[in-house]
């Protein structure tokens, strides 16, 4: 039989999860999904100039430019949450569909700040890897 040394699985720290989720280019992506949902109908101006950079941030993300577009996500993320947390909402209206909706992009913008912060400061970029 093999030692439990050998068949133990590596466990990710929290860090290196958010870091990988920083990483990613699918969250970016899906929070403008959630974004353009909401702002959408009624058109409001302002939120939806986040959908289309957060869409370049994945686009970016998907030609080799994670550290750089982690930070990018990450800071629009983090601007939208300080937008959506000014509006506040009666309690009632947070049970809705809207209210869930908009609950979840604010949750999504979180983790976003969080993962895209930690990648963007523990990551290395291709220059400085070459060096």
């Amino acid at each position: 039989m093999a030692d439990d040394d050998t068949i133990e699985e590596t466990k990710q720290t929290l860090v290196q999860r958010f870091r990988a989720w920083g990483e990613n280019s699918f969250p970016p992506s899906l929070l403008a999904s959630l974004i353009a949902a909401q702002h959408m109908k009624p058109f409001q101006f302002f939120p939806m100039l986040f959908p289309p950079a957060l869409l370049f941030t994945s686009y970016a993300n998907l030609q080799g430019f994670k550290t750089d577009t982690a930070g990018m996500s990450a800071a629009f993320s983090g601007l939208y949450l300080l937008l959506a947390a000014r509006r506040r909402q009666p309690f009632m209206k947070k049970l809705g569909v809207r209210g869930v909706v908009r609950g979840a992009t604010m949750g999504l913008c979180l983790v976003n700040l969080i993962g895209g912060g930690l990648a963007y400061t523990l990551g290395k970029r291709e220059e400085e890897e070459d060096q």
